[in-house]
């Protein structure tokens, strides 16, 4: 399947390529465009759009799209769940429900100004992601 966003990625819409590609698409294909043509490329690709306004897989009220991810695929992983929240801070102006949230937006920025595009921003943004994934399901368990 083909998933089309805005280009220029920081922190939801690298963080949904890799929730794709690890929990829902793995032959996932992304697409990267200027925000006013990723609903033409959405139906000139048969792809489905994310993180852009009025999109089922966007920003709803305080959430965002990986957020929006969760709950249409229904995700109910504690980990996940807990990683949501980090995405979310880092994602908004709501950096301090989670403090590793200042860290990834750092992280994240960092990232988007070394790569080349948003294909080497996404390859290398995903172990960021494992990794916190990893440690969200370490405290899950612990309980924590």
């Amino acid at each position: 399947m083909k998933w089309v966003t805005r280009e220029r990625a920081r922190v939801d819409r690298i963080a949904c390529p890799w929730l794709i590609q690890r929990f829902i698409d793995p032959g996932a294909e992304f697409l990267f465009v200027p925000e006013a043509e990723v609903m033409d490329t959405a139906r000139r690709e048969g792809a489905i759009a994310f993180d852009v306004p009025g999109v089922e897989l966007g920003h709803h009220r305080d959430r965002c799209s990986f957020d929006a991810f969760l709950e249409k695929y229904r995700l109910e992983d504690p980990a996940l769940r807990a990683l949501a929240l980090i995405v979310r801070g880092a994602d908004t102006e709501a950096r301090d429900i989670a403090r590793e949230a200042w860290g990834l937006y750092a992280v994240a920025s960092g990232f988007r100004a070394i790569s080349r595009d948003d294909h080497e921003n996404m390859a290398r943004q995903f172990a960021v992601y494992d990794a916190l994934y990893a440690y969200c399901s370490e405290l899950a368990t612990r309980g924590g």
